[in-house]
């Protein structure tokens, strides 16, 4: 199973610190360097690899998110039969893992924002009671108006910081998704639709962490 690792690719463990990565980065950047390997096709493929890892591995919170993600992917993730088997998982089977690790990041990501402000969730767990009333006539904990306030609570809640963290966890997915299963993903469109799928588990992440965090204060009236 060919899944993307960047400490392979930066020859270095897992457990290395910054400083170990800084370095086996500057010697493989140096080995591979274009101006001392012209012409050489292979040596530009991994110049391009080797920058790609250390933009990640070289910032310590996206080397944190990257170990989620690629922890909660390849490791429990994979049954013993799929361990023992030597054929290739199937694209569906590998992009619905993808699709779970993400969403489980996103739904913890946007319920500690919430669970850290109480009268926040009192706030949105207000507007909910009101939209139900007005639905149905008695309050209960509507899961389609939940979704619904959701959908509205998130534009507030969601950070500019929050949005550059969903696209870099999405570029890390995608790359893993494609290096598990190569060549399933070809040309243009098929990655711009692979991106949105990642993206709209991201989403439905966002949506369960607001619920669940509602939920935990929720008492009907």
């Amino acid at each position: 199973m060919a899944t993307l690792n960047y400490y392979a690719v930066l020859e270095v463990a897992v457990q290395a610190s910054q400083d170990e990565i800084k370095k086996a980065y500057r010697k493989l950047a140096l080995q591979y360097h274009p101006d001392r390997n012209q012409d050489d096709s292979q040596a530009e493929r991994k110049i391009r690899e080797v920058n790609a890892a250390y933009e990640i591995l070289g910032d310590p919170d996206a080397r944190k998110t990257y170990d989620r993600l690629r922890l909660g992917h390849v490791g429990p993730m994979v049954s013993r039969h799929e361990e023992e088997s030597e054929e290739a998982p199937s694209p569906s089977v590998v992009l619905q893992r993808m699709e779970g690790t993400l969403r489980e990041e996103s739904r913890k990501q946007l319920f500690m924002v919430m669970i850290r402000n109480t009268n926040l969730i009192k706030e949105e767990l207000r507007k909910i009671r009101e939209q139900v009333i007005a639905v149905q006539g008695y309050d209960t904990f509507l899961e389609k108006i939940v979704a619904e306030c959701a959908e509205a609570g998130i534009k507030e809640l969601v950070t500019a910081e929050h949005w550059q963290r969903r696209d870099r966890l999405v570029d890390i997915a995608l790359e893993m998704v494609c290096s598990e299963v190569p060549g399933s993903f070809q040309g243009s469109q098929a990655l711009d639709q692979l991106r949105r799928t990642l993206h709209q588990a991201y989403h439905e992440g966002w949506i369960q962490g607001y619920a669940q965090a509602c939920e935990l204060l929720y008492e009907r009236r």
